[in-house]
Parts: structure tokens; sequence; C-alpha cells
């Protein structure tokens, strides 16, 4: 059996064309990735940019960045998540909890659990999502 092969399409934000996001195999350069998201038009506009970096039926796996004070209220969606901390700090709110992440730490969320991200400074994650 063969898997067919999902590639994005190219954006009026990344004109340089196609990326594999699912295919038997998903090799990610991380460090690439990151060097791309801090020269694209989007870093310098905002206080944060993301690349999707593999996209399959059940898993989706982001890389992004965020300057220091970047903030995202009241997140939840409706399947599992997790962020990896690439490098920085991150103050973490659920639940009525406090939690500051920095580089090599990780959290995991439930389906639906509401989470509120405050970057403490310029920070690199590597977020998954899933479904149960």
């Amino acid at each position: 059996m063969t898997m067919e092969i999902k590639s994005n399409h190219s954006t009026g934000n990344r004109p340089e064309g196609d990326r594999i996001l699912d295919a038997p195999y998903v090799f990610t350069d991380i460090p690439m990735y990151l060097e791309q998201l801090r020269s694209e038009k989007s870093w310098t506009k905002n206080d944060r940019n993301a690349i999707t970096v593999h996209k399959s039926g059940k898993v989706t796996i982001v890389i992004a960045i965020l300057k220091s004070g970047a903030v995202l209220n009241d997140h939840s969606i409706d399947e599992c998540l997790t962020f990896q901390v690439l490098s920085g700090e991150l103050k973490v709110e659920t639940e009525g909890r406090v939690f500051y992440t920095t580089t090599g730490q990780m959290m995991s969320f439930h389906a639906r659990v509401a989470h509120s991200v405050k970057a403490m400074a310029d920070s690199e994650i590597l977020i998954t999502t899933y479904k149960e």
C-alpha cells in the first residue's frame, strides 16, 4: 500500500513553493525553519510567526516564534496539545494556576482546556496537536 504524499501550496507569504507536510516520513530542519520565520515580513510586522511542518489526519506540528510580550489569551482547541520550549520563557495560565516554562520544558493539555500564554522573552516553540 502506498501513501499519498501531501504538501502545502505556495502563498503570498511563502511564494517559494511546496513543502511536504505528510508522507511516509517527513524530515524537519528546525533551525532552518526558525531562520526562515525570522526573515519573513510577518515577523517584522507582528509579535509572532509560525509554520506548519507536518499535518496528517491526526497530528499537526507547528514551529512558532514569539516576541517578548506576545500574548495568546483564553486559547482552547478541540484537540490535545503539547508545546515544547526550544528557547525563551513562557508564562502559562490554566485552571487558576501559573507555570513558567523555559528551554527544554514542555506542557500538555487535553482537548478544550483553556489556557493563556505570554512570552516573557523572545521564544521559540514546537507545538503538536493531536486527536484522541
